[in-house]
């Protein structure tokens, strides 16, 4: 296991820096409150700090403006408002195995962008069959044995003597102008780490699953920045693509750790304070399995990081989040009749009250619209992470369900459906509904397989235990 990453220094946000609100925050109490970020917040603002955030956009001038924007950012309602340039030296690492002509292709992009053509190269061969060669100008490093993705990356970054240090994977081909994206981020002192969007490479191989590859692919974290920390919307970035400070990283990935070194990576850094960012603006383009077995095995092998992750985090990887209260819920509204709806119904109005009480503001009536709206989302959100669990995290124990209980079936059934078909609606001018709900469900299959034999291999169960959500 390697040592804990450095903490970030006490430095504030420069002058110039700039955030943007998220479209999805919602200004309240006459701008003096926000509300989004993930897990969604209500941020209270004093009343000079309402004054400075009059619009959605905020620059840095001062200590004041860079404490407000600090703030915004860690509290995930607002991002980095920053137009693309150059920055620090960047040193490109790529670990590659036996992959000559993708290695080739990634070589021949990086010449190809002005912003990277540059750069220098280290190429870490991690124990091919045939050694590799690279053109002139990349350097070339190699591994006798293999001693997996995460101990080349390391062996790239000791060798690497630039402040900022780029990973990407030999089945990777970043689109143009990708790096200049990134790199006016790491203006903030604090942060450690920005990941591009991972999108599907075109021209590449294509097979039944692609479709669903295209949409849902296990590497792309969507078209929203987002900060990057554990139990948020996105939680981890891959390393399939990442750029790093240097001297945050420490010894950087864990090389124990054959799968899920990239979470551990991230988690370690926000742990110690850091921020890590995820920026889709800029794309990295990647070679997905295309062949179904391939695809299965890949999604059977994610899973078992999950128990690494468990032994090094704790609750972080937990498979579902809830309050007590809602876990209740959910619980009388599933299992109790009608009777046990009415007490959820009733359940679910005491959260509701409760909630509007910690809302209210000294001198006002209770907030019981909004606290209303927030529990009903909440409950939404929590039925969603429940009955993908149900197919995902879990479905070994509702399909043992299934097999004594008629009720389970159908309940299991009618789950396997309507979750794949509101995961399939954002989607639907891009794939039909059929193939993106059976390929869900194979993914979740295969992911799920792949968890459960990864506790069972450590005999640690925790990577399947529900937890508590982290408090504001």
């Amino acid at each position: 296991m390697t040592g804990p990453v450095p903490e970030p220094p006490a430095l504030r946000l420069p002058d110039g820096f700039a955030v943007r609100l998220d479209p999805r925050t919602r200004r309240r109490d006459g701008g003096t409150a926000l509300l989004g970020g993930s897990p969604l917040r209500l941020l209270r603002l004093a009343p000079r700090a309402a004054a400075l955030l009059p619009g959605d956009r905020l620059v840095v001038a001062d200590p004041v403006t860079a404490a407000l924007a600090a703030r915004l950012l860690d509290a995930g309602v607002a991002h980095p408002d920053l137009a693309p340039s150059g920055g620090p030296a960047v040193t490109v690492v790529v670990p590659v195995r036996n992959r000559p002509a993708a290695l080739a292709r990634l070589l021949a992009a990086l010449r190809a962008d002005p912003g990277t053509a540059a750069l220098p190269v280290v190429v870490v061969d991690d124990g091919s069959a045939r050694p590799v060669t690279a053109p002139a100008g990349v350097r070339v490093l190699r591994h006798a044995t293999s001693a997996g993705p995460a101990a080349a990356r390391n062996t790239g970054l000791a060798a690497a003597t630039t402040d900022l240090v780029a990973f990407l994977d030999s089945d990777c081909v970043p689109r143009p102008g990708w790096l200049h994206r990134l790199l006016p981020q790491f203006a903030d002192p604090r942060l450690a780490a920005v990941a591009p969007r991972i999108v599907p490479l075109a021209g590449a191989a294509r097979g039944w699953v692609s479709p669903y590859e295209d949409v849902a692919g296990a590497l792309d974290m969507g078209p929203r920045p987002a900060a990057v920390r554990p139990m948020s919307a996105v939680s981890y970035v891959p390393s399939a693509a990442l750029l790093v400070r240097r001297a945050a990283v420490g010894d950087g990935f864990d090389p124990a750790m054959r799968v899920a070194e990239d979470v551990d990576l991230v988690w370690r850094l926000a742990g110690a304070g850091w921020r890590v960012r995820y920026e889709p603006a800029a794309e990295v383009a990647h070679e997905h399995p295309a062949a179904l077995g391939d695809w299965l095995r890949r999604r059977a092998f994610y899973g078992t990081g999950a128990a690494l992750l468990a032994a090094r985090h704790g609750s972080a990887v937990a498979p579902v989040v809830l309050a007590p209260e809602t876990a209740a819920t959910w619980g009388l509204a599933l299992l109790g009749g009608r009777p046990g709806r009415l007490a959820a119904v009733g359940l679910a109005a005491a959260t509701g009250v409760r909630l509007a009480r910690r809302l209210r503001r000294p001198g006002e009536p209770l907030p019981l619209a909004l606290a209303g709206g927030l529990a009903v989302r909440g409950l939404g959100a929590s039925g969603q992470s429940l009955a993908r669990a149900v197919t995902r995290h879990h479905w070994p124990l509702a399909v043992a369900a299934s097999v004594v209980s008629g009720r389970a079936r159908q309940v299991l059934a009618a789950v396997a459906v309507g979750e794949g078909l509101l995961a399939w609606w954002p989607h639907r001018r891009k794939t039909g509904p059929v193939r993106h709900v059976a390929v869900r469900r194979l993914d979740d299959l295969a992911y799920g397989a792949g968890l459960w034999a990864g506790a069972v291999r450590a005999r640690d169960p925790r990577a399947l235990l529900p937890a508590r959500p982290p408090t504001a």
